[in-house]
């Protein structure tokens, strides 16, 4: 998702998004321990907007 998009978003959305990206953060890096990870750029995709998610959420504040 875009920074633009993400900015429109609310707090509670933003923790939302969180939540759900640490999920999949969480997958990823266990496809990857077990061989099965085919796209191997989107675990550096989801790192990266976990960053911008919590530095929106830091702006917030």
């Amino acid at each position: 998702m875009e920074l633009k998009q993400l900015r429109e978003k609310s707090a509670d959305e933003l923790k939302a998004h969180l939540v759900e990206l640490h999920k999949e953060g969480f997958a990823l890096r266990m496809q990857k321990a077990t061989g099965q990870l085919a796209k191997t750029h989107d675990a550096r995709r989801v790192r990266r907007e976990i960053a911008r998610v919590n530095m929106l959420l830091g702006e917030k504040k």
